[in-house]
């Protein structure tokens, strides 16, 4: 089995800088780490590596050259090969214009049978790239994967969690899938793997190793969503303190809750007054 993980490099910190003009996030190499998901992606592969014969994982990112300590991460936890997709062309992607560019990369790294995504990103937040990866594939997608039941010689049983009910599907490969967080628990990158790899080599993907080369379909060309605004939102350190016997208190924090509508509910307040 072949399976390929998109992982991505996001932002460690909430405090994060944008550009006014093009709405992006400026991204400082210096404060980054894996998306958390994409852990629970990579570690989704590793167990069916422990349990399938022959199984190659492939991990793959699409950012600038420094995006490269998330993939050494990724070979570090126990991936077998790492491809980077980098190109002052693919900047200012949207979700479309960047599961464009994955799925043009994952053809180029062809005969796959699984690709795993994690559900979302922690600085996007869309947990739409999968998804559209699979239109872009035209293989099958089973989403929101909380649970692996069975793993087969042509397909896979799973478990999606839709939060109000869980479906149970059996689906053949080549498919793509989401995974959702504690499908299983993340391990930490082997120092011992790390030392043995060296600096393994990181295959990089530019535009021009792409199938489709049309550059009008990637970056910010390439993206029909179009961000008008985007800032931070301000930070309030303001607080209101109620003071008195308990009774008070009591009646008026109910009344604050209800009017903020943090709470629901025929409550009666008492006016002592």
């Amino acid at each position: 089995m072949r399976i390929a993980v998109c992982v991505k490099q996001v932002p460690a910190s909430s405090n994060v800088k944008v550009d006014e003009v093009t709405g992006v996030l400026i991204r400082s190499s210096s404060d980054t780490k894996m998306n958390p998901y994409d852990l629970y992606g990579i570690e989704t592969a590793l167990q069916l590596k422990e349990k399938v014969p022959n199984t190659e994982v492939i991990a793959l990112s699409m950012g600038p050259l420094s995006a490269e300590a998330t993939l050494y991460e990724a070979l570090w936890m126990g991936c077998d090969e790492a491809y980077l997709l980098s190109d002052r062309k693919f900047a200012g992607a949207d979700v479309l214009a960047t599961a464009r560019a994955l799925s043009q990369a994952l053809r180029v790294i062809g005969d796959l049978d699984l690709i795993i995504c994690g559900k979302q990103t922690t600085d996007g937040d869309t947990a739409q790239v999968g998804p559209e990866i699979s239109e872009f594939l035209g293989y099958p997608l089973a989403p929101y994967v909380d649970a692996i039941i069975e793993v087969k010689e042509q397909s896979m049983v799973v478990r999606s969690n839709y939060e109000s009910y869980y479906d149970i599907v059996e689906i053949d490969f080549p498919f793509v899938m989401t995974v959702e967080k504690d499908i299983f628990t993340p391990r930490l990158p082997s120092y011992k793997r790390k030392k043995a790899l060296g600096q393994k080599k990181i295959h990089v993907l530019t535009l021009n190793d792409l199938p489709e080369r049309d550059e009008s379909l990637y970056g910010l060309s390439g993206s029909p969503t179009q961000v008008e605004r985007i800032y931070s939102p301000e930070k309030k350190t303001q607080r209101d303190v109620i003071m008195g016997p308990v009774e008070d208190v009591t009646d008026q924090l109910l009344t604050v809750l209800l009017n903020r509508k943090f709470i629901k509910g025929d409550y009666h307040v008492e006016n002592k007054s």
